[in-house]
């Protein structure tokens, strides 16, 4: 299947990237709730670590959901 190379690879990251962000934001919300709800932290914990598993998420979940989309497309 041919594609235009520019055009395709920027949906394709634009694609990918809106998923992993999303993933990544819901689970730091996930986070965020759970240590409200379970937990008596101060206001600086519950955010630093919600902002702590934004970031470490954004890194696993990037190399990963980028190479699932690059594979999906080729199919």
């Amino acid at each position: 299947m041919e594609h235009n190379g520019g055009t395709f690879d920027r949906q394709l990251a634009r694609r990918s990237g809106v998923t992993y962000t999303a993933i990544s934001v819901l689970l730091a919300l996930a986070f965020l709730g759970l240590a409200t709800v379970n937990g008596d932290y101060t206001d600086v914990a519950r955010f630093g670590g919600a902002l702590w598993v934004f970031m470490l998420s954004m890194i696993v979940t990037m190399p990963l959901v980028t190479s699932w989309c690059k594979k999906r497309s080729q199919q």
